[in-house]
Order: C-alpha cells, then structure tokens, then sequence
C-alpha cells in the first residue's frame, strides 16, 4: 500500500525524515524553488550543497563497479546568484549528489526514488535505486543529463520524490543483514562490492 501525508508526517516526528518539511516548499522569501517536502502520497527530497561530483571521461578506461576508481570523479562547483545555489551537469553526462535529508526506514517500508517532473523536462533522469526496509542514511542521488546543453541543478531544492510502499514484515531486513550501504553519511558514497 502506499503511504500518504498523514502517515509520512507522523513517522517523520518519529525520526523517519530529518529535516522534515510538513508541507510542499515552492517560494523561499518569494523566490520561486523546485518544490520539496510533503505531498499527498510522497515527500521531495533535497539536493544537499555539501558535494556533487561528476564522471569524467578518462580515455582508455573502463568504469568497474566491483573495483570503483574514485579518480573517475571531479568535484562539481557550488554557484551561486540570484535564483539560489547550483551544480552544473554538462551535457551527456552523469553525476552523483547526495540528499539533504537523513532517513530512517520502518521494517515494513520500501521507499521508491523517482525523478520530478521539473528536471525530466529538461532532460535530468534521476536513476535511484531503492531504499530497502530497515535502512537509514543519506541517500547517494545519481543523476544524468541526456540533454545536449549543459544543466543546472539546483541545490537546497527539490531533486527526487520518494513515495513510502508498505508490506508484510520482511525475515531479514537491511539493518539486519547489514547492508553495505548502511548509515551513509552526508557525503557521495561509492559503488560497493
């Protein structure tokens, strides 16, 4: 079943989301912001400022997620004007950010991770894995421009909207098999094997 604001909101006062916006976010000081925070079936997470790095094409190389080489990462620039702050994703590339909010999921929840409508428009595809029932962290964001102009991606704003599925109590959930993603700090956490 999928959960609704009421039940997000009284799980996040529970610890589940942390910072936790009870209401959808679109003006900040009457600048208009991609929207985050709660919605009727879901809850927009933001960007965190802290890091973005992008792949960068190194001739010659193979990309290994069983032996990941973090030299194939280059820390993106913070910018800032007027409209807030921002990485930029160049064309035809991919990038990982991580998120603003910490999340502690219940034993009987899945969360599923899915673009938003305001950057799959301009061709920003957020390929998010799952967060299982049991884990807790900072969800690593992985993000792809498959547009041909570069792309700004605002920070402190909405980036991916999480939508909470319930089931049945799983035998073995990610705490308890300890999952290698466990606890991810407020930092990009790497391919594992």
């Amino acid at each position: 079943m999928l959960k609704n604001d009421a039940w997000i909101t009284e799980m996040a006062r529970q610890g589940m989301i942390s910072p936790f916006e009870p209401k959808l976010v679109r003006r900040i000081d009457q600048h208009p912001v991609i929207s985050y925070g709660c919605s009727s079936f879901g809850y927009d997470i933001r960007l965190s400022p802290k890091e973005f790095k992008i792949f960068r094409h190194i001739p010659g190389t193979v990309v290994d997620p069983k032996n990941f080489n973090p030299a194939n990462l280059d820390p993106a620039e913070l910018h800032r004007d007027e409209n807030g702050e921002f990485f930029i994703l160049p064309a035809h590339s991919y990038g990982l950010g991580v998120a603003l909010e910490h999340l502690q999921i219940p034993d009987t929840i899945t969360v599923l991770c899915i673009g938003k409508s305001t950057y799959a428009r301009v061709g920003l595809i957020a390929n998010l894995t799952p967060a299982e029932a049991g884990w807790r962290g900072h969800l690593t964001l992985e993000i792809s421009n498959a547009s041909s102009a570069d792309c700004r991606i605002y920070a402190n704003e909405g980036i991916v909207q999480l939508l909470f599925m319930e089931g049945d109590p799983c035998e073995v959930s990610y705490e308890t098999r300890r999952g290698k993603y466990q606890d991810q700090p407020e930092s990009i956490v790497i391919a594992r094997v």
